[in-house]
């Protein structure tokens, strides 16, 4: 039996999925069900138009995935342009993935980065992956803090300095410590300050070249962690960040503290960027791996009736 099989043994099913969106859902589900309280077989165009608004997606999206569609509008009809919305992101290929595997995560403080981490680091151990966190946010003691107690609540390893100490070199030293260890996967923190400042831009940049230096090919992903709660106002700040180091992907957090869950659509739509994972709470389990199919399949099941 292949590893790559074994690998996937943890998948969760469709249905899984289906309800881990309906939890991460229920504020959006509550807003978009003050336009169409009752399940229909077809729903009028401007009540859809009407709901895709409430659920915080950008009315130029909106526009583009509801262009041609005819006045009364089949759940079909709209699950195909949904879905389409997904289409411009690329394809992500994570077979034979080098060893280790180097995700650099990037974000402003307060979107999650931490416990993004500590969930990811939870989902390569599950896989029986081994891992290891860089804490190179260091920035701020709280975080180093923070991401050094869930590594050993986790059972981890974890290269550390101290506050206002290079975060580069952390990056170095986690990744030189994973080729000694052989170990899977690396997860680093980055500083988190405003995508403003040059100072946090020139520190990015020069993390993904010393990361490169420490190995060839690394970092193999940058990862931007996006607050749910922000809407559509993130898709500025994950542009910015994109412009600085070029992102690979998004992981959206908080999702269920907010009810602009149709923002998922915007920010994957205008960045042609994959959404990799959502997150919906604060425990090692609280996230899973986005599907646009569960994803708009489980906005459609609140508002059509089942198809028969």
């Amino acid at each position: 039996m292949s590893s790559a099989i074994i690998e996937v043994v943890k998948e969760e099913t469709p249905q899984e999925k289906k309800n881990f969106f309906s939890r991460a859902l229920e504020k959006t589900f509550a807003s978009i069900k003050t336009v169409v309280p009752q399940k229909q077989e077809k729903i009028s165009f401007d009540d859809i138009q009407e709901l895709l608004i409430e659920a915080d997606m950008e009315y130029e999206i909106i526009e583009k995935a509801m262009n041609g569609l005819p006045s009364e509008i089949t759940r079909k009809q709209l699950r195909h342009r949904l879905v389409m919305l997904f289409e411009h992101a690329p394809k992500v290929d994570l077979s034979n993935l080098p060893k280790p595997f180097v995700r650099l995560i990037i974000g402003v403080n307060g979107a999650g980065k931490t416990t993004t981490i500590a969930k990811l680091a939870n989902i390569s151990k599950k896989n029986q992956k081994t891992v290891i966190l860089g804490a190179g946010d260091t920035f701020r003691a709280a975080a180093i803090e923070q991401l050094s107690t869930w590594a050993s609540k986790l059972e981890v390893p974890i290269i550390k300095t101290k506050q206002g100490h290079d975060a580069s070199a952390v990056a170095y030293d986690t990744i030189s410590a994973a080729i000694a260890r052989d170990i899977d996967n690396v997860i680093i923190d980055t500083a988190g300050r405003l995508q403003t400042q040059t100072n946090l831009n020139n520190e990015l940049k020069k993390i993904v070249k010393v990361c490169e230096k420490a190995m060839i090919g690394a970092p193999h992903q940058k990862l931007m962690i996006l607050d749910g709660t922000q809407g559509n106002t993130a898709i500025a700040q994950a542009r910015a960040f994109n412009e600085m180091v070029g992102i690979n992907g998004i992981i959206v957090t908080k999702l269920d503290g907010t009810a602009k869950g149709g923002a998922l659509f915007s920010i994957s739509n205008q960045l042609e960027l994959p959404i990799f994972y959502v997150g919906i709470g604060e425990k090692q389990d609280d996230l899973i791996e986005f599907s646009p199919d569960d994803f708009v399949d489980s906005l459609l099941d609140e508002i059509y009736t089942a198809e028969k």
